[in-house]
């Protein structure tokens, strides 16, 4: 990839998306970017490919404009952008299952407090300072473990819009915030109401951690098959020009080249045999593990390799537009597809958001207007119950 202002591709790693409908906001804005020629992202690889004349740094911007993150794929080959982006994956696996282990250290230890030891509820003032104490150290594992949806949720507000971290944000946040009301202020509230929710704020911020944790890896298995493919690509070509022979770089070889493959050597690009006698294993195309004959005036193919004789051909097909090339272009193709119910989870989850918002204040305005008193504590309650219910389902949307 270049960052010259020529009419190329150009890739980039996508950073804080993080569900399906950040899609497209992602490629409605850089769609929007003044010489941009087409837009198509890979959600499931958090990458994105722009095609057309417009400088990189101009690209990252508009993404960085509404909210998220862009980095270049800097590396010149698709074999080594792919392992830059194996790398990046690694580490973020390894942030996520951190954070995972040290908000669930806290959640899992509460929750089976409460479950099976004692409850949450605070009426003594000794229950008040301990899980005043608790309250605390839950805040510091939520910014710990959760500041990412944090940061991802006050992005979206200030570009005006709500993603699944706004919502995974409100939830642990809410649930925080009326935990913290029961202890400063526990006369505001009825006394079955005086309940702290701390193991949920922990736990919810702990699973949607593992459970992107686990979705980086599944990405990353992905993603082999397509590097085994890249992989059975020839790096150099051995092009005859006036009787003399020249490794070139195997992007350099043209439509016409006559191309020497000696034994054992990969066969560069797709072409038509011209001179000599061979056999080619082409068990990469065909599955077929015997060697297939290969004379004068028959096809070869790029990635098959060439098991005795030596060969000359003549080049018929090169660069993207070899059979290997086109067999990588289908599996990425394929990839990026997806069934009806995974398109019906992209529309849901650009509705899933607002929704629940606007579910948790009824469920509130209607607790305030028609409930027993104190309406306002139940009201409270009542908002905290949804926004918490939903954050669950985030984490399936999510990912």
């Amino acid at each position: 990839m270049s960052r010259n202002n020529s009419n190329i591709s150009q890739s980039f790693i996508i950073e804080g998306a993080s569900c399906a409908s950040c899609v497209g906001k992602i490629e409605k804005a850089l769609n929007g970017v003044s010489g941009v020629e087409q837009v198509e992202m890979n959600f499931a690889q958090r990458t994105v490919s722009v095609d057309g004349n417009v400088k990189s740094q101009t690209l990252i911007k508009a993404v960085e404009d509404i909210g998220y993150g862009a980095k270049p794929m800097n590396s010149e080959s698709e074999q080594d952008a792919l392992d830059e982006k194996a790398e990046a994956d690694t580490a973020h696996y390894k942030v996520l299952m951190r954070n995972m282990y040290m908000a669930l250290g806290l959640g899992v230890p509460l929750m089976l407090y409460g479950l099976f030891i004692g409850d949450m509820s605070v009426n003594t003032p000794e229950q008040r300072i301990v899980w005043s104490i608790i309250g605390l150290v839950t805040l510091a594992v939520m910014i710990g473990s959760g500041k990412h949806f944090y940061t991802g949720a006050w992005q979206s507000f200030k570009n005006h819009s709500a993603n699944m971290d706004t919502l995974i944000a409100l939830g642990t946040g809410t649930a925080w915030a009326y935990s913290m009301l029961v202890l400063i202020a526990p006369d505001m509230l009825p006394e079955v109401a005086r309940h702290v929710y701390f193991e949920a704020s922990a736990m919810i911020i702990g699973l949607i951690n593992l459970g992107l944790a686990f979705e980086v890896k599944a990405r990353g298995r992905t993603s082999e098959a397509i590097k085994r493919l890249i992989g059975l690509q020839a790096k150099t070509a051995r092009v005859v020009k006036d009787g003399q022979e020249q490794d070139i770089d195997v992007e350099l070889v043209q439509l016409g080249n006559h191309v020497r493959v000696r034994p054992g050597e990969k066969i560069p690009v797709d072409g038509k045999v011209i001179d000599g006698k061979s056999s080619i294993d082409e068990s990469m195309l065909t599955g077929e593990p015997m060697p297939v004959s290969k004379d004068i005036d028959d096809k070869v193919v790029a990635g098959s390799i060439n098991k005795t004789g030596s060969l000359l051909f003549e080049a018929t097909h090169v660069g993207k537009d070899t059979t290997l090339s086109h067999i990588i272009n289908m599996v990425k193709r394929a990839q990026n597809s997806k069934p009806s119910i995974g398109r019906l989870a992209d529309v849901i989850s650009g509705y899933f958001v607002p929704i629940v918002m606007i579910l948790a204040v009824i469920a509130g305005l209607a607790w305030l207007n028609f409930g027993p008193q104190p309406s306002i504590a139940y009201a409270i309650a009542a908002v905290t119950t949804v926004l918490i219910i939903a954050c669950p389902c985030a984490l399936g949307l999510a990912t």
